[in-house]
């Protein structure tokens, strides 16, 4: 995925995310202050802790990305795992790997319920793919601490050539759909057809999907889901994306922000609209993928934010933060990168600011940030791991705290 040897490997060895014509980009590069933060560890010992959700009651439900769904209680971690996925995944390697469990949301009733939802990797059923990814619905059983695994409902298989590019976040809108980030299957460059699966409207590769659960049989498509009738696939969103790796909704405006992995130079932030084209393969953020092809920017919509390699190597999703504790990130959308390296993006006027968190008092070792999460209070999580890959369990998770 990368070009520099060590971070291609590293990558390939985690993780490696309107019609309006493109126009220059209406970010800037690091003109907002800095912002310190301090992280107070409240959990380790886990596999590659890659998503995290929370119940109403409190609970946090982490999702190891070798298949085990975790509890934390009082930011303690219980023994015995919520749900384990284990035997449903496909064989992973430990040293790297892209697959896994990657993926959980809460059904917005979950209170009443008890329904939730998963994204994982499981073998194929198809010759010629290397895996599929599954989202599927689980419910609690009458233990709140225990899911009962005998409650699957599989409602989408995705056939994916590559093992990597897998996406895997699962977010409920405030329109009470459940909204699926999936990578463009994997390889470099999207080489996958003609136009490449981003820009193929007849897979669902390298979307945003939207589907309504509450069906008896699978999933309902929702009928103003923006390509109902024509010829494309109906749960399709938003298209034109490389590996969205991490979204959230802003809690006050409703928009989608999304983070895309890029190739070779870029990573970028997206405010994700109904049908829109975010331009992979033809663009890597704001630019041109391959120039030497035909560039047709037409009706591209271009990141808020950018930035370039030399500053990080694959990007890591968060949320708009909106929660008591730490005044200075009010309102401001919260990211990293894998690497290391935490920003925040401030709108101003048309525009997005970024700037940088600096953390305080960092842990020591060679800190990969996998993922954020955010609680019933609206404060920030970040997951975290100390190795490339899910074998060890080197994994931790942090709440962000004044320092």
């Amino acid at each position: 995925m990368k070009n520099s040897a060590f971070f291609f490997f590293a990558w390939i060895a985690f993780l490696a995310a309107c019609s309006e014509p493109v126009k220059k980009s209406t970010t800037e590069k690091s003109l907002a202050p800095h912002i310190s933060l301090k992280l107070e560890k409240i959990a380790e010992g886990l596999h590659s802790p890659v998503a995290a959700a929370f119940s109403p009651e409190g609970l946090m439900l982490v999702c190891e990305q070798t298949g085990q769904v975790r509890v934390l209680e009082n930011n303690k971690l219980v023994e015995k795992p919520f749900l384990n996925l284990e035997s449903k995944l496909i064989k992973l390697s430990g040293a790297y790997d892209e697959r896994g469990l990657l993926g959980i949301a809460l059904h917005p009733d979950y209170a009443s319920n008890k329904k939730f939802y998963v994204y994982y990797s499981a073998p194929s059923t198809e010759k010629g793919s290397d895996h599929m990814s599954v989202i599927a619905e689980y419910r609690v059983s009458s233990n709140p601490m225990l899911a009962d695994a005998a409650s699957e409902r599989i409602l989408l298989s995705i056939q994916q050539p590559e093992s990597n590019h897998n996406g895997g976040d699962l977010k409920f809108g405030p329109d009470g759909y459940l909204y699926i980030g999936v990578g463009d299957g994997g390889g470099a460059g999207d080489r996958h057809g003609e136009t490449g699966n981003g820009q193929n409207l007849n897979n669902l590769l390298g979307k945003i999907l939207r589907i309504d659960v509450n069906a008896e049989q699978n999933y309902r498509i929702p009928d103003d889901n923006p390509f109902v009738g024509k010829e494309a696939k109906p749960e399709i969103w938003a298209y034109g994306l490389r590996n969205p790796w991490r979204f959230s909704f802003d809690k006050n405006s409703g928009q989608l922000f999304a983070a895309d992995v890029g190739q070779n130079k870029f990573e970028e932030v997206n405010i994700i609209q109904k049908g829109g084209n975010y331009g992979w393969k033809i663009m890597e953020a704001s630019h041109c993928f391959d120039p030497e092809e035909n560039c047709k920017t037409e009706g591209l919509i271009l990141p808020i934010a950018e930035y370039e390699h030399e500053e990080g190597i694959s990007i890591t999703g968060g949320f708009v933060y909106h929660g008591k504790e730490l005044a200075a990130l009010s309102d401001k959308y919260i990211f990293a990168d894998w690497t290391g390296p935490v920003f925040y993006l401030e709108k101003n006027g048309e525009s997005w600011n970024r700037g940088t968190v600096n953390l305080v008092a960092k842990p020591s070792g060679d800190l990969k940030i996998l993922s954020f999460a955010e609680d019933n209070n609206a404060e920030l999580y970040v997951l975290t791991n100390q190795d490339v890959g899910p074998k060890d369990t080197k994994g931790a998770i942090y709440k962000l705290i004044n320092p």
